[in-house]
Formats: structure tokens, C-alpha cells, sequence
């Protein structure tokens, strides 16, 4: 994975090395001292937390497969939605459902299409218990509106599902003045469990850890027991030295909040020229708003795209990926139709490159489009989408 800008600060570098020589192995579920760190986190986004209500695991997968698997019953998601979510659902046999997303943000399905889909589910005898939805969003880099969410989560509070609330990368708002995040456990708090993923957004992708914030009632408290139960099944605990790290971040002190503060600058930017180049290439993409990705639809550029043997989303993937010479997952591995030409583009292989110095100093630069490695990969995102939409634009003669 990339280097997201927090690898190399040498503040947390110190903290994963002054423990690396700790004794004793972190419980299952998370050390004291790393759940009295999440909790006063959420506390600071207007989500009281008990640490009591907290358990952390060594990514936000084993949170995720641990919920699957004492919730019980079917899962739901949306459609598109981040790749890793439906394969846990499967691996325990659990079927999985995608609903479509609204026309102005993904993450989030439509709470018609939701309410639509459980009835259709359950009248073919399946058992939807489990919804699962993002709010800053990966694939898409959008984030849903405020009264959108609202009427989602009403719905699945009507239908009866838990929701569990991927907000990995909710502190990565791009205009945060101009965007509004809320999370559902705002809104339902007895029927939401939020999980944040720590690595890539405030540690680096190679430090694993996540945190799980319970419900405060009995239902959550007996959600969480069970949680406790299978991560200590699964053996799944955080190392001793990302623990520290990872307590560290969570306390958010100045120089993890300011170097995560340049790098969601330096991301916002690069974002931003691969979305005009995509669109200006003809293909269609809503604006990224959080992360670093955006979702693109390369439909309009069908034709161009047929003549070099794309037809489909895998297609598509094999092509972009030989051309831009970065990965560029097809639409199909985020639960989308693979006969759409729909790829997730991302910014950090834009952002990676260039010398140790210049990695570390990029998310401060004044003007990061300017650095060598940056332009180098602008350039070549855009001289693969202009030849696509100059192939579109021209007919043969008659």
C-alpha cells in the first residue's frame, strides 16, 4: 500500500519502538489503556463513550467478521461498497445483499431500495438482520447527506437491523467547512455499532489496528460480550507496539492531528485533478469529498474502450492498471454489475514516488501538483483518458 504521510513521523515511530520490547501480550479485545484512548476520541465527535463499550482488534476485518457472526442472519450493504465487507459475510455463509446507492453519494443506500429489498428478501425466506454502510466512503470518496442518512437509518430502525457504521475515514473530509458528517449513532444510538479502522487513516497502512464502539444498552452490552468471545476464538489481538501507536493517535496530539491535517490537504488536491481529468475526459464521477479515492464510470467511453478489447469491468481493470501502471480495481470487486465500466481510481499511488525526502516532506509542500513524481503521474492519468476521449470523438469516414 502507498505511504499515506503518517509513516515516516517520528513521533509515532518512537512510541511502536519504545514498546517494542514490552512484555506480556495485549488482551483480546484491546488494553485499558487503548480503549480509554478510543473512547475519549469518540467522546471529541460528540459519541459519549464508555471504555467499557469498547473492544479493538487487529483491523477492522475481525471487528466486522465477529459482528457477522453473533449477529446472525443476512447481511446488506451497498452497492457500490468497500471491497473487503461482503467477502467475511460469505466466508460464514451468510448471504449477502447489495442495495443501490443514491444518484448524489455512495455508501449509503437508498432507504426506499433498502425498505424494498428486506421485504423482497424475507418474502424468499431470507432473514436480514445486518446493514452495513459507510458515511465517508471507500469505494467512492463521497459522503452522505445528513438528511439522506437519516432516512436510511429510519428505515432500518423500521425493519429491525443493526447497523454497524464503517467510519474509518470520517476525519478526512476534504472541505470540512463545506461538508457535513454525521454518523448514525447520532441518530440510532441503541441500534449502531461504528468501527474505525486506524490503519491508513491516522496510522500507517503496515501498523494494524481498529476499535468498535457498542451500543450503550443491554443489547449492545451482551453485542459486545459476544465480540469478546470470538476475537479471543480467533486469537485476534493487537500487537503490543501498535497498541501504544495506536493509543498514541487516538489521544491526538499536535503532531499527529497537524501531519493529518497536510496529508487530507495534500490528497484533497490530488483528488481533485483526477476528477477533472476523468471528467473531462468524458466519463462521469461524483466529486470526491473524504479518502482517497473516487469512483469512476467510464460508460460514455464505451466505444473507445471496445476498440482495445474492453468490454467489461475486469477488462477495464487489466487495461487501466497496464496503462496508468497503478492499480485500478474494476467496479465488479465493489459489488457492482461487471458488465459496467465502472474502476475505483486512487490518489495514493499519485502521491507515492520520489526520493525518502520528498515522501516525507510532501504533505507540506505549498503546492504538491508540483512536485516531479506528482506531475509525472498526472500527466500519464491524463494522456491515457484524453486518448480515450479522442477515440470516442472520432468517426470513421463514410
Amino acid at each position: 500500500m502507498p505511504d499515506d504521510g503518517l509513516a515516516v513521523l517520528p513521533e509515532l515511530s518512537a512510541v511502536l519502538a519504545a514498546a517494542a520490547g514490552r512484555g506480556g501480550e495485549e488482551p483480546a479485545g484491546g488494553a485499558p489503556a487503548l480503549l480509554a484512548a478510543a473512547s475519549g476520541y469518540w467522546d471529541r465527535r460528540g459519541l459519549p463513550t464508555d471504555p467499557g463499550r469498547v473492544a479493538a482488534a487487529p483491523g477492522a476485518n475481525a471487528l466486522l467478521l465477529a459482528l457477522t457472526a453473533v449477529l446472525g442472519g443476512d447481511v446488506l450493504v451497498p452497492r457500490p461498497c468497500a471491497a473487503w465487507w461482503a467477502p467475511y459475510a460469505r466466508l460464514l455463509g451468510r448471504p449477502v445483499f447489495h442495495v443501490p446507492t443514491p444518484a448524489e453519494s455512495g455508501g449509503v443506500p437508498d432507504p426506499y431500495a433498502l425498505l424494498e429489498t428486506v421485504r423482497r428478501v424475507r418474502a424468499e425466506g431470507g432473514d436480514p438482520r445486518l446493514l452495513v454502510l459507510s458515511v465517508a466512503d471507500d469505494p467512492t470518496g463521497t459522503v452522505a447527506p445528513p438528511e439522506l442518512l437519516h432516512e436510511t437509518v429510519e428505515a432500518a430502525a423500521a425493519e429491525g437491523l443493526h447497523l454497524v457504521s464503517d467510519e474509518t475515514w470520517r476525519d478526512t473530509l476534504h472541505d470540512p467547512h463545506a461538508t457535513v458528517l454525521l454518523s448514525p449513532a447520532e441518530m440510532l444510538p441503541e441500534r449502531v455499532t461504528v468501527v474505525t479502522d486506524l490503519a491508513g487513516a491516522l496510522l500507517p497502512p503496515g501498523w494494524p489496528a481498529a476499535v468498535a464502539r457498542f451500543p450503550a444498552s443491554a443489547t449492545g452490552d451482551g453485542l459486545h460480550a459476544r465480540v469478546l468471545d470470538v476475537l479471543t476464538a480467533l486469537g485476534a489481538r493487537v500487537a503490543a507496539p501498535v497498541a501504544a501507536a495506536a493509543g498514541y493517535a487516538l489521544a491526538e496530539p499536535e503532531a499527529v492531528t497537524a501531519r493529518r491535517s497536510a496529508t487530507v490537504r495534500l490528497h484533497a488536491r490530488l483528488a481533485a485533478a483526477v476528477h477533472a481529468t476523468v471528467v473531462a475526459a468524458g466519463a462521469t464521477a461524483r466529486p470526491p469529498q473524504a479518502g482517497r479515492h473516487l469512483y469512476a464510470d467510464l460508460g460514455p467511453l464505451r466505444d473507445a474502450l471496445g476498440a482495445q478489447g474492453v468490454g467489461d469491468a475486469q477488462e477495464l481493470e487489466d487495461f487501466l492498471t497496464a496503462r496508468l501502471g497503478m492499480p485500478a480495481p474494476g467496479g465488479h470487486r465493489f459489488g457492482d454489475d461487471l458488465q459496467a465500466l465502472r474502476v475505483r481510481l486512487s490518489t495514493g499511488p499519485v502521491a507515492d514516488g520520489g526520493t525518502d525526502e520528498q515522501r516525507t516532506e510532501r504533505p507540506t509542500v505549498p503546492d504538491p501538483l508540483e512536485l516531479p513524481h506528482v506531475q509525472r503521474a498526472l500527466i500519464g492519468l491524463k494522456s491515457v483518458f484524453d486518448d480515450l476521449r479522442d477515440a470516442q470523438r472520432w468517426e470513421p469516414p463514410r
